[in-house]
């Protein structure tokens, strides 16, 4: 039986949205494009809401989020597509957020991925790090590179996280999906378990606390290939919030366990872009990848060097965000604006826009 939730994420599937945005005092608004759009419904009372809200959960789940205030799970229209939902209590009552998880996993190809992301699966071992600011597009990379190891390797891949959205079929590799507070307590108490269970990759869905991220580090330097997300914006970044994470007593400890973790794997940051047609959106990636060099400066907490051994790097497979940006720019699919507002040096994109909105140099 249909919910009354459901016309509001088909209409939005048709229109290409990526987010439902239901909110008590204000009409429901789609995220497309990167915009927030406003439907023509009315004014949601938490009267109304309350119940659209409760009937895509169970009983279980509704008395949680009256306790708790939050609410994280999957919510699925068979033969349609996924949502990651999160409900919410706010200032003027219920609120919730639905993003559709595409019904296909993207390829490499589709999602612009560099050739070096290729180099971590190969080698089979260490710590991957997928970084972004929320709603880059890290979970779509990460069920990419998932999807790539289960077609082409026979491997037994864990994945741990809250909830499941992308759910992947067994091809050659064994998945084991587990998701936090249905299948396990934590993603700290699952990667224990992981630990256990004979794997080759381990997912862990975010790396949030010093126990699960020394847990991931310790599984990287055991020989398994592990994938985690942060929410850094950058190589350098991500490199000091996986030590500051840890008391100043832990911290020489966590940086040669992650120097080492590293050796196999890298950082892959991201964040959207708008395409220059506005009919779109395409990811703009800064890729770290490990080496001795970069072992030795993580080791010696000299991470104000990280910015100019990637820009160095080209050779290794690194890659600044600014000179991807700088290419895609090039290559005409996204615009002047749009480059200057997402680089971290605005000063090299200002010959193709001003920030007052009048264009400084031809795009």
């Amino acid at each position: 039986m249909a919910k009354q939730i459901d016309r509001w994420l088909l209409s939005m599937r048709e229109m290409g949205g990526s987010d439902l945005h239901l909110t008590t005092g204000c009409p429901p608004k789609m995220r497309i494009h990167g915009d927030m759009k406003v439907l023509n419904e009315p004014v949601l009372t938490q009267e109304r809401l309350a119940p659209i809200l409760e009937e895509i959960v169970t009983p279980e789940q509704w008395k949680l989020f009256l306790k708790e205030h939050d609410l994280d799970f999957a919510y699925a229209l068979p033969g349609y597509a996924r949502f990651r939902s999160n409900f919410l209590m706010q200032y003027n009552g219920m609120g919730a957020v639905l993003r559709m998880i595409p019904d296909k996993v993207f390829t490499f190809e589709q999602l612009g991925l560099p050739n070096t992301v290729l180099r971590f699966v190969e080698l089979g071992f260490g710590l991957v790090v997928v970084t972004g600011p929320t709603g880059s597009g890290k979970t779509t990379t990460l069920a990419s590179i998932i999807d790539y190891i289960n077609e082409h390797y026979s491997r037994h891949i864990i994945t741990i996280e809250e909830p499941i959205e992308f759910v992947h079929p067994t091809k050659k590799s064994l998945i084991s999906q587990r998701e936090v507070h249905m299948h396990t307590h934590s993603f700290a108490s699952a990667l224990r378990s992981a630990m256990r269970m004979d794997p080759n990759v381990v997912l862990v869905g975010e790396m949030r606390d010093p126990e699960t991220i020394s847990l991931a580090l310790s599984c990287a330097e055991m020989g398994v290939l592990v994938f985690g997300t942060l929410h850094t914006n950058s190589a350098a970044k991500t490199v000091d919030r996986i030590i500051d994470v840890f008391p100043a007593e832990e911290q020489p400890r966590i940086r040669t366990m992650l120097s080492t973790s590293l050796s196999g794997g890298g950082v892959v940051a991201q964040q959207l872009c708008r395409t220059a047609d506005g009919k779109g959106r395409c990811a703009a990636f800064e890729i770290l990848v490990g080496s001795p060099a970069m072992g030795s400066l993580i080791r010696q907490g000299d991470t104000r060097k990280i910015q100019s051994t990637l820009e160095a790097g080209r050779s290794e497979g690194m890659q600044t965000m600014d000179w991807h940006l700088m290419e895609l720019l090039k290559a005409g699919k996204i615009s002047g604006q749009e480059a200057y507002q997402k680089a971290f040096t605005k000063q090299t994109f200002e010959q193709f826009w001003s920030p007052h909105g009048e264009l400084a140099g031809k795009e």
